[in-house]
């Protein structure tokens, strides 16, 4: 993970859900809209350690990440999709919501759209905008 290096991200701890697999819409081709696909989400958020950090041990005094799954599971199955990219810039939106969220890196897989490779991919990281 090269963004692990970027020095913006130097105190924070990174969250992640990964390999988080769903069906849904997704496709512009014909074939592709006649049933759901099956996408492999991973969702990685880096959050500063001043914020995920829990002096008591308590889920309130850090970023839950049960939020992460149901958003991303709602913003799935919410409508069509025609391009993984759009996919990805909604969980992206979900995940900057949380104030505690410095930067977020989203990759959307479709595995089973050609049978002479492993998936067809996008991926992103995007820094909160400086306020």
């Amino acid at each position: 993970m090269t963004e692990l290096l970027d020095p913006r991200l130097a105190d924070c701890r990174r969250i992640f859900l990964h390999e988080f697999s769903l069906d849904l819409s997704i496709g512009f081709h014909d074939f592709e809209r006649e049933a759901p696909q099956r996408v492999i989400i991973d969702v990685d958020l880096f959050v500063p350690m001043a914020h995920s950090t829990a002096l008591n041990d308590e889920v309130a005094e850090v970023l839950d990440y049960d939020f992460i799954r149901r958003g991303v599971i709602a913003w799935a199955q919410s409508r069509h999709f025609n391009l993984q990219e759009t996919l990805l810039d909604g969980i992206v939106a979900l995940c900057l919501e949380q104030p505690s969220v410095r930067a977020v890196r989203v990759r959307t897989q479709k595995p089973d759209v050609y049978p002479d490779c492993r998936a067809v991919g996008i991926e992103v990281l995007q820094f909160r905008p400086a306020a």
